[in-house]
């Protein structure tokens, strides 16, 4: 650059590589900052969808001891547990998915590099949260059949 012209100052050169990374830095950030909240969001999900299946289970706490008095499987029991978080987690995922889907041109537009309809990370995020729900559906759906029909009818 001296030989071309002394007059030009030489200072702060960069590659263009580092540029480019200079200044995208803020983008890159806010990306490692909304997948932290989405897996925050996620694990603060898990106790909550918890909740949700074992209050549903203790409110059917009397209609569980009716049906292990009248004889129902453990396996019956836990398959009637485990279709209401079928229909939690339809629901969830039906309303989800379409939102993530229409999200996705605002976050494109916003980060190099981000394809607006990747399938690979919607299929992704959709079995980590069906296995979520799986995990916190496991323990009331364990405990359902093991109700006294005795103390389910004195309940309430």
């Amino acid at each position: 650059m001296r030989s071309i012209d002394r007059d030009v100052p030489l200072e702060d050169l960069r590659t263009l590589e580092v540029q480019v990374h200079f200044n995208i830095r803020s983008d890159e950030l806010i990306m490692r900052l909304a997948a932290a909240f989405a897996a925050l969001a996620t694990l603060l999900a898990m106790p909550g969808l918890y909740g949700v299946m074992a209050n549903g289970d203790a409110r059917r706490t009397r209609e569980i001891g009716i049906r292990t008095a009248l004889g129902a499987a453990p396996a019956k029991i836990r398959a009637m547990i485990l279709r209401e978080l079928v229909w939690i987690l339809s629901f969830g995922l039906g309303v989800g998915i379409p939102a993530a889907l229409a999200s996705t041109r605002l976050v494109a537009s916003r980060l190099f590099g981000v394809q607006a309809h990747d399938a690979a990370i919607i299929v992704g995020a959709t079995a980590l949260l069906a296995l979520t729900a799986a995990a916190a559906a496991y323990w009331p759906a364990r405990r359902a059949p093991r109700v006294n029909p005795l103390d389910a009818l004195r309940w309430e």
